[in-house]
């Protein structure tokens, strides 16, 4: 091979690099405004809610927001919370929900994405999720 064709083609490599990571930053820049306002608009108020309702019936949860997230925790086990989180590592940023479990000295962790894209997250979007996730909570 000749260097100046091995030269083209590390330097197309390094452009599609520098390109790629560029339209990902905007991705994720996008994605984190988009997220910011589905915790402030919807999230937030939909995880207050829950937890009005789950107090009522005698299971005591409070609402936090840890930097960038929001939290569903108990308030007898720190280990049992229910989260959201904005997950940018992969290909597409995806809100993900986090749920840890404590069982006796084990902590039993999950995740997953509760839909799809940021912007198009609705309000029974996030109620679908916490209905899901908090029934282990409150079958004992």
């Amino acid at each position: 091979m000749e260097i100046s064709d091995i030269r083209k083609r590390v330097l197309q490599a390094i452009d599609q690099s520098r390109r790629a990571a560029t339209e990902r930053r905007a991705r994720v820049d996008a994605a984190s405004a988009a997220y910011d306002r589905f915790l402030a608009q919807v999230a937030t108020p939909i995880f207050k809610q829950f937890a009005a309702v789950l107090k009522a019936e005698g299971y005591g949860f409070q609402v936090f927001t840890p930097g960038g997230g929001l939290r569903l925790a108990s308030e007898r086990a720190s280990e049992d919370f229910i989260e959201l989180q904005l997950d940018v590592s992969g290909h597409l940023p995806v809100v993900l929900g986090h749920v840890n479990r404590a069982r006796g000295s084990r902590v039993l962790a999950s995740e997953r994405p509760i839909g799809v894209g940021v912007a198009e997250l609705t309000e029974q979007d996030v109620l679908e999720f916490l209905i899901q996730e908090i029934q282990p909570f409150v079958e004992r």
